[in-house]
C-alpha cells in the first residue's frame, strides 16, 4: 500500500494531479477540498494516500489531511459506496460539514452532492453515525489532536475494541498523552470494564 507521497507537483487537472516523485510521476486524484489548497506548480507537496487495486486498473486517491484519508476509507466501507462517489463525498463538503450533516441527520445537504439520492443519503447517515465519532468527536471531547486520537482508535480497534468502547476509553484519558501512553492508559481502563 502506498500510504504517503511526498514530491512536486506538475499538473493539476481537476480532480486529477500529477506528482513527481523521485523522478517517478503519480497520477493521483484528490478531492476539491484538497485541491482548492494544493500549492502552485513546481512546488513541494505532501499528500497521504489510498490505493484502489482493481482487476483493470490501480487508482492512487491523495488527500492533505489524514483525517480526509480516515473519512475516505470509511466511505469505501458502506455498501454501494466506491471511490468516486466518496472521492465526490469530500468534493463536496469537508470533514466537518459532513460531521455536521450526519449528527443533524441532514439528508437533504447530502443530496446537494452530486451523484447521491435520497437513498445513498440515508444509508451515509445511518452507517457514518457511529464511525464519525472516532474521527472527529473524540478529538474534540478531549481536546487531544485528531491524528493522536485517531491512532488511539485505530490501535484499539486492531485489538478488536468497537466504536463505542474506543470512544469511552479516549474521552477518559488527558489531552496531552504521547501516543504509546495514550494507547496504554486506555488498554488499562477497557480492561477494568471486561
Amino acid at each position: 500500500m502506498i500510504g504517503r507521497l511526498a514530491g512536486v507537483l506538475l499538473q493539476k487537472n481537476p480532480p486529477l494531479i500529477l506528482l513527481e516523485v523521485h523522478g517517478v510521476g503519480y497520477e493521483v486524484d484528490v478531492p476539491m477540498s484538497t485541491f482548492y489548497d494544493l500549492p502552485a506548480l513546481g512546488q513541494p507537496v505532501t499528500l497521504f494516500t489510498h490505493l484502489v487495486v482493481r482487476e483493470d486498473a490501480h487508482l492512487l486517491f491523495g488527500f492533505l489531511t489524514e483525517s480526509e484519508r480516515a473519512l475516505f476509507r470509511q466511505l469505501l466501507k458502506i455498501s454501494g459506496v466506491g471511490p468516486r462517489l466518496a472521492l465526490s463525498v469530500l468534493s463536496g463538503l469537508s470533514v466537518a460539514d459532513l460531521t455536521d450533516a450526519v449528527t443533524r441527520r441532514d439528508s437533504a445537504r447530502l443530496t446537494r452532492i452530486p451523484g447521491v439520492g435520497k437513498k445513498t443519503a440515508e444509508r451515509l447517515l445511518l452507517e457514518l453515525k457511529e464511525k464519525l465519532a472516532p474521527l472527529t468527536g473524540a478529538a474534540a471531547a478531549v481536546g487531544a489532536p485528531l491524528s493522536s486520537t485517531n491512532e488511539i482508535s485505530h490501535a484499539l480497534a486492531a485489538l478488536g475494541y468497537n466504536d463505542r468502547e474506543a470512544i469511552w476509553a479516549i474521552k477518559q484519558l488527558p489531552a496531552d498523552l504521547l501516543l504509546e501512553e495514550g494507547i496504554r492508559r486506555a488498554l488499562k481502563l477497557l480492561s477494568r470494564m471486561e
